[in-house]
């Protein structure tokens, strides 16, 4: 019990700063089959998981029909997976997990400050469940890991589909930034 409470202790703050710094990883990384990087995958992670679920989706802004995660099969799951690990690497640029965050823009700066960090160098996330609710929300269970170890297990959070791509809402990031910060979050997570 006292190593699971001193191992949380140091693993909520280097988690939020992973967070942000690994949310731009998704360009530069995907999963493959066995849920292991692969290095031929990573250049085609960036177009694949920004493509819309279903070929029933508009490829545009605009909304996807109410039966593209029923018409994707996997490949919502799979699109999901591939962003959400992809925000959380912490190899990933500060531009792409920007744009694989909901309302990023408004977590330029945290995110860009955080992006370098040598912890947050080492941190990224592993998703071990996907449940599609509708077109455009997502549930997603995962753990958060430092040096490839888990740090954080079993966390729960959102993923939403928004502008043709499905990404890691904002919501679930304000949590991780929560738990970084003692309970408080940012004021960008207020507004």
């Amino acid at each position: 019990m006292r190593f699971q409470l001193l191992a949380h202790r140091i693993a909520v703050p280097l988690l939020g700063l992973a967070l942000t710094t690994t949310a731009a990883a998704c360009s530069s990384s995907s999963t493959s089959a066995a849920g292991a990087p692969s290095a031929s995958a990573a250049g085609s992670s960036s177009a694949a998981a920004s493509a819309p679920p279903s070929s029933s989706a508009p490829a545009s802004g605009s909304a996807p029909s109410s039966s593209a995660p029923a018409a994707a099969g996997g490949n919502a799951k799979a699109l999901i997976t591939a962003n959400w690990e992809a925000f959380f690497n912490g190899e990933t640029s500060a531009a792409k997990k920007i744009s694989v965050l909901q309302n990023g823009d408004k977590f330029a700066a945290i995110i860009r400050a955080q992006t370098g960090s040598g912890l947050a160098s080492s941190a990224g996330a592993k998703v071990t469940a996907v449940v599609v609710n509708s077109a455009t929300s997502a549930t997603v269970s995962y753990d958060i890991t430092l040096g490839g170890a888990t740090a954080l297990a079993n966390q729960t959070g959102t993923a939403i589909y928004e502008d043709g791509i499905w990404k890691v809402g904002d919501i679930s990031f304000c949590q991780l930034l929560k738990l970084e910060n003692n309970g408080t979050a940012p004021s960008v997570c207020n507004g």
